[in-house]
């Protein structure tokens, strides 16, 4: 899947320069074009592979440069006001080449909560392609003011992208980390899991044909729908060998060392369950997903029909959702590695906590005005009190 990523603020300005990393480290080709937006020019001077003609400092007339200082009704506002500047480096991008947009913000802060859902609004007016948001959530010992951004932001932000995709850095921060290091590898974990979803179907010349093949138009039909999603992933090494063709996968190995076929079944099937019940982006109970999307990657010989179609049946029977696709993505690396896309899931405790601290903190903050309130969907749908969007 060709993606056109924009990062919007410190956080998603980090990630798409980490994403630019990894495709030129795999080779995915996932990434067509790449922009980061942000208020503060120091961020922007930080990254190392956003070219420097698709950086974009917004707001120079309002904070000269240095940020909005977590006010993401001002960062919401430079946004709007100088989105004619986002658009000119948009409009370098191959957009008849790209799949869909994917914005990423970290919710917490000023620019990237207020001037995400803003660029999402804008650009699905104009463009006919998706437009994926993927929201990374703030820890819980971030405070108050980046509790109440990332409610506010998480609201208006799933109500104007076709899916918003989320990482929660509370369920991924190690304890006695720096916040430095937690944050480097938090992204390494966000990149390795959306590199593989989004890298499904986009194979190089040399590389091995997929069996059953998972192409852009399988990762847009499970997204419909909007909502919520979140990703699962499990790995296991394995021994490289040399690469069998399609005949492998009826054998289940290749190059004179066929591995047996039951073996492969049950290592793919067991790498489904621990991506799903596992660590997922963003922690959820699976029953009741709308739509789920399953995408083993790994060595040829190590991937088979059968391990992908029961770990497929197995994610029906615990989503109790029909809509289940799934397929393999052949790379050349030593290890087999399933990710689970699981889309509209409704049963999230943090987005509930989130909400209900948020409202707590909202009446503390003098300078939030009254606004017209809504729901956040059917996430909080049994909430008496609601709170107040960003626009």
């Amino acid at each position: 899947m060709k993606l056109a990523m924009i990062g919007f603020g410190q956080a998603g300005g980090k990630i798409v320069d980490k994403f630019l990393e990894y495709d030129q480290r795999t080779q995915s080709g996932i990434v067509r074009a790449a922009v980061a937006v942000n208020t503060a020019r120091a961020d922007l001077m930080g990254l190392q592979n956003v070219p420097e003609e698709n950086r974009v400092l917004i707001g120079q007339s309002r904070v000269k440069g240095h940020g909005v200082g977590a006010d993401n009704e001002l960062g919401a506002e430079i946004a709007e006001e100088d989105i004619d500047e986002v658009q000119g480096a948009i409009d370098n991008i191959p957009v008849h080449e790209v799949d869909a947009f994917l914005i990423i913000a970290g919710m917490g802060g000023g620019s990237g909560s207020g001037g995400a859902p803003v660029i999402a609004k804008h650009l699905k007016r104009i463009y006919t392609e998706p437009v994926y948001g993927l929201g990374i959530l703030p820890g819980g010992d971030e405070g108050g003011i980046y509790t109440l951004n990332a409610a506010r932001s998480f609201q208006t932000f799933v109500r104007e992208v076709d899916n918003l995709m989320m990482f929660d850095n509370d369920a991924w921060r190690q304890s006695g980390e720096s916040m430095e290091s937690g944050y480097a590898e938090i992204n390494e974990e966000i990149v390795t899991r959306f590199g593989i979803l989004f890298g499904a179907g986009e194979i190089g010349g040399g590389d091995d044909v997929a069996e059953s093949v998972v192409d852009s138009s399988e990762i847009i039909n499970t997204l419909a729908g909007g909502g919520v999603s979140t990703i699962g992933y499990a790995a296991e090494g394995v021994e490289m060998q040399s690469s069998g063709g399609l005949l492998s996968r009826f054998t289940g190995g290749g190059g004179g060392q066929a591995e047996d076929t039951a073996h492969t079944t049950n290592r793919i099937t067991s790498l489904v369950r621990k991506a799903a019940l596992g660590r997922l982006t963003l922690p959820c109970e699976i029953q009741g997903t709308e739509r789920a999307l399953l995408v083993m990657s790994g060595p040829s010989p190590h991937l088979n029909r059968k391990g992908i179609e029961r770990g497929r049946k197995w994610l029906e029977e615990q989503t109790g959702s029909m809509e289940v696709r799934g397929g393999d993505y052949p790379v050349n690396e030593p290890s087999v590695a399933s990710v689970v896309l699981l889309s509209g899931v409704t049963n999230v405790p943090r987005i509930k906590e989130l909400q209900q601290v948020a409202i707590e903190a909202q009446d503390n903050i003098d300078d939030i005005q009254q606004e017209s309130q809504t729901n956040l969907e059917n996430l909080v749908e049994d909430d008496e009190d609601e709170l107040d969007p960003l626009f």
